[in-house]
């Protein structure tokens, strides 16, 4: 299992692929400096 993230911390490079192909790469991929990241499992 992963680290915890806990306030303070930078949030590590994660490349997720799109559901219409491709690739995003967060957080290097946004051009925000705050973010907000929901993970949705989809249905059950």
């Amino acid at each position: 299992m992963a680290d915890k993230l806990y306030e303070g911390d930078a949030f590590p490079s994660v490349t997720l692929n799109l559901v219409g192909g491709g690739t995003l790469t967060i957080p290097d991929g946004l051009d925000s400096k705050y973010l907000v990241v929901l993970f949705y499992r989809g249905h059950w």
